[in-house]
């Protein structure tokens, strides 16, 4: 076997030896030998030099290669099995600047180069089982490791990343395969006339040493067919393997991604009728104009009766325009909504696509049974929310009428973005490029077969990074990072997507993210929308590895991250509380110093004040040079205020933040307000306290951000992390009867701890709202919509046009806490449709006036003074020209014009 697999790695290609047709239809993971582990603390830097932290920089070194993978390596023994061994020398000159600020983290550490005469040998020893042993005199082992080999595949073939056609391309009268498998000993693709029956043929691909790419050409137009590839490779974690695996550039797949789908994306019959004629809507014409609602596909219609029950759950579902969902949506548009986010709709890797589970909990409101039926099925059920990607370049066929066709999902997912499109509403994608759903050598991880130690992020032990929760890929790695730029560019040109919204964006470098930004506006021949979450967090925290696109450091980019400043000043407290914590810190809009909760206990009026603040910083668009006379009567620029020894301000232009006070992660608002409003707040006024939080988000400058179901007062029946708590805890009622508050106690991993908090306020029917709640919010927060589309001084385009035109009203240490009022001069600026605006909101519980701007001549906005306004008591706010006085009831939203 070591002969012929010798031969595969170094020679011609054109054999595929030891691998038959029966390969093709084998287990996904064949050993051909097993190996000795270790780990990999040594880190190849380029080419040449490799750095090893904790080594003696005196000791002599030497790397051995095995090309079976036999090498035995013990401390106080000699090193058995190698083919052979190449003498490392310490390498004395300086790092390139380049190469010093890459590998920062790795600290002060011996710096190895291989002998010029070796550097040749490289593209082979990448191929094989490698170790760095640090030896003894008499040639023992003192030490040894393995080596994390990316940046020397970078470096080697550094050309792949021009590749253009990765994957599998039908051309006129061709079919070509390309996979980046540089280490690999020799790869062969397996062919399927369908998705379920034995492979049909197999053939070997040739690879190419400029690029690592192994790739082949076939005749014909393939289309329709299946594929999988044949790679034999080393793998650290298990030896010699032969991996049988999809393609990263899969862009269908048949039922539970078992095999690659081949498919020409332009090829009419896999698009909608009109698909090649419709366009998006054209309703953003600047980032601060998006007013984005979050929607998880199943969510939006497994619970709607008024979708056919094939449809329910489905892609399919909104096609059916008539249906109790999509008439919410509509109406929504035409609100004022400009944007549907879709929660991930690539191929995940956690939803069984074929007979998944569908749970039936029964129980009272408080009762723990229901949760306990969910997460017995939670890894059968049809339900998780998708931030477990498997493969990114394909649509998730959970959602597909019939997830055994690869061309169905394609042509549905068209249909679903089409459907919207008509509704007047822009689509946008959750995409999770910062880890994988697995790794290493299990079935469902593809990137780690193909290129053991590539696409991943690796720590001092060679061990993958999990700070994002999963597996953390290595975007700041040459074809990682290009997987992601390729996979946005193909959902942009391909589906139509006008926006992208990026999960944990501060494990991106902000260079790749540029590149990006670059070329899916290449794409679409217009600007595409880029926001995301940038946390500043883990092991490339504060810019270890490289510059990340996180909050601090997009500065300048025009990418939006979401804030969390005004969020926390909003709801009160932060995303992490539990315990009496989630009912004692309230908020500015749920009772913070005001309105005190029996957990909450005497708060001083600064907190309120300091709240006040920072719910002002999110309506100035967090703008970094906005200068804010703060509660204590100094001016400061939000980029002086404190938010937990973070500046409050931290953008440069208004399109770089995403105003949000509830989105999928986190007790809804509904259920936050059940925890910090006092008990005995009225179901009338828990919802009004949800209108005050819609309205902060609709005026706040930057771009607007709402979770489905918030303007339904969607409960999760206190449930603080639903990914995969099933349909029973993520329900949806477009009747407008039910938020589904009490309807057990939420799943006890990560609510459990807190049950005792929890029982009694599920068990208290007097916290569930009453339809007529439910539509008053729903009405209340179109209004707010309307309003917000109304003019452009809720989206004003620049930080100067927001420094010279937004004043705040009723600062300083003198300030009625509870109000906070602005002014927008609509002076000469193109499409604010009034001569100003100015906008109040009390989130107090007894009417209050200020006294500003003497002699104008306000009217209520005409919003409001419609027959149809949602909210009466908004319609009582007066205005008083001769005192310039403005009244404004208890917990009321209002906007005057003049």
């Amino acid at each position: 076997m070591g002969a012929s697999l010798v031969l595969a790695a170094f020679g011609a290609q054109a054999q595929t030896h030891g691998m038959q047709l029966a390969s093709c239809d084998a287990p996904f993971q064949q050993m051909l030998q097993a190996s000795q582990t270790f780990d990999a603390r040594a880190v190849w830097l380029d080419r040449h030099l490799i750095k090893w932290p904790g080594a003696d920089s005196k000791a002599q070194f030497k790397l051995y290669h095995s090309a079976q993978g036999l090498l035995n390596a013990k401390p106080g023994a000699k090193v058995g099995g190698a083919d052979g061994a190449l003498t490392l020398k310490a390498h004395d000159a300086a790092l390139s600047a380049e190469l010093q600020q890459r590998f920062k983290y790795l600290g002060h550490a011996p710096v190895l180069s291989l002998q010029a005469a070796d550097a040749a040998k490289l593209p082979e020893l990448l191929k094989q089982q490698v170790l760095i042993v640090q030896e003894n005199a008499d040639g023992t082992v003192r030490d040894v490791t393995g080596l994390q080999t990316a940046s020397a595949l970078d470096d080697l073939y550094a050309a792949a990343q021009q590749a253009q056609d990765l994957g599998a391309t039908v051309h006129k009268t061709s079919t070509s395969f390309r996979l980046w498998a540089p280490s690999a000993r020799q790869v062969a693709v397996c062919s399927y006339d369908t998705g379920y029956g034995k492979a049909a043929r197999i053939e070997p691909m040739r690879f190419d040493a400029k690029t690592g790419i192994w790739s082949i050409s076939k005749r014909g137009r393939h289309a329709g067919k299946y594929y999988s590839y044949l790679v034999d490779v080393h793998a650290p974690s298990a030896g010699l393997v032969r991996n049988l695996v999809t393609d990263p550039y899969s862009v269908s797949l048949t039922t539970d991604s078992k095999r690659s789908y081949i498919a020409d994306l332009d090829d009419p019959k896999l698009k909608p009728r009109g698909w090649d004629q419709h366009r998006s809507p054209a309703r953003v014409q600047a980032q601060p104009d998006m007013s984005i609602y979050e929607l998880h596909v199943r969510d939006f219609s497994i619970n709607d009766a008024s979708v056919s029950t094939p449809n329910r759950g489905k892609y399919a579902a909104f096609k059916e325009s008539s249906s109790n969902g999509m008439r919410h949506l509509a109406a929504l548009s035409k609100a004022g909504m400009t944007d549907i986010h879709l929660l991930p709709v690539y191929d995940i890797g956690s939803v069984p696509e074929k007979g998944c589970a569908v749970p039936a909990p029964q129980g009272v409101p408080d009762s723990d049974t229901q949760q306990a039926t969910v997460m017995a099925a939670h890894k059968s059920d049809c339900y998780n929310w998708g931030y477990d990607p498997y493969h990114y370049n394909a649509p998730e066929g959970s959602y597909s009428s019939d997830p055994a066709d690869g061309a169905r999902r394609i042509s549905e997912f068209r249909d679903m973005v089409m459907a919207l499109h008509k509704t007047g509403l822009r689509v946008g994608m959750d995409v999770v490029y910062n880890h994988t759903y697995i790794a290493g050598q299990d079935e469902k991880s593809v990137l780690d077969r193909i290129v053991p130690g590539y696409y991943h992020r690796l720590n001092l032990k060679g061990e993958i990074e999990r700070s994002t929760c999963c597996y953390n890929t290595a975007t700041e790695n040459r074809m990682m990072g290009k997987l992601m730029v390729d996979s946005a560019e193909l959902w942009t040109r391909h589906y139509r997507i006008d926006s992208f919204r990026f999960d944990l964006m501060g494990h991106q470098p902000r260079s790749v993210m540029e590149t990006l930004q670059a070329r899916v506006n290449k794409a679409a021949g217009h600007h595409i929308n880029l926001i995301g979450e940038g946390w500043n967090f883990g092991e490339v925290e504060n810019g270890a590895r490289f510059v990340q696109a996180s909050q601090l450091s997009l500065n300048g980019s025009g990418i939006g991250t979401f804030s969390d400043r005004a969020r926390d000043a909003v709801r009160g407290g932060g995303a992490g509380d539990s315990g009496e914590r989630m009912f004692s810190q309230q908020g500015y809009i749920n009772g913070l110093v005001y309105d005190a909760n029996a957990m909450a206990g005497p708060r001083p009026l600064a907190d309120l004040l300091k709240a006040s603040d920072l719910v002002k910083v999110g309506l100035a668009g967090s703008i970094r040079s906005y200068p804010l006379q703060t509660h204590t009567g100094e001016v400061r620029e939000l980029q002086a205020i404190d938010y937990a020894g973070q500046p409050a301000g931290y953008v440069s232009q208004p399109g770089e933040v995403v105003n949000y006070v509830e989105n999928h992660d986190n007790q809804t608002l509904y259920d936050a307000n059940t925890m910090k409003l006092p008990l005995n707040t009225s179901s009338a006024d828990r919802a009004r306290v949800q209108v005050l939080a819609a309205a902060i988000n609709a005026f706040s400058q930057g771009v607007a951000y709402y979770h489905a179901g918030f303007d339904v007062l969607r409960s999760k029946s206190l449930d603080r992390n639903s990914f995969e708590s099933g349909d029973w805890f993520n329900r949806l009622d477009w009747t407008y009867r039910d938020n589904y508050f009490g309807t057990g106690l939420p799943p006890a991993a990560d609510n459990g701890k807190d049950y005792a908090l929890l029982r009694p306020l599920l068990a208290n029917a007097a916290l569930k709202p009453s339809p007529e709640d439910i539509a008053f919010t729903r009405d209340a927060f179109r209004d707010l919509l309307k309003i917000r589309a109304s003019s452009t001084l809720f989206r004003l385009r620049t930080a100067e046009d927001i420094k010279q035109r937004l004043h705040f009203l009723n600062t300083g240490p003198s300030q009625a806490p509870t109000v906070i009022a602005a002014h927008i001069d609509g002076n000469g600026y193109a499409g604010a449709g009034f001569k100003s605006v100015t906008y109040l909101i009390n989130v107090g519980k007894s009417e209050q006036s200020i006294a500003d701007q003497a002699g104008k001549s306000f009217r209520l906005h005409p919003v409001h003074s419609s027959a149809s306004a949602a909210d009466k008591r908004a319609a009582q706010a007066r205005y008083d020209a001769a005192s310039g006085r403005f009244t404004v009831p208890a917990r009321a939203a209002v906007v005057f014009v003049e």
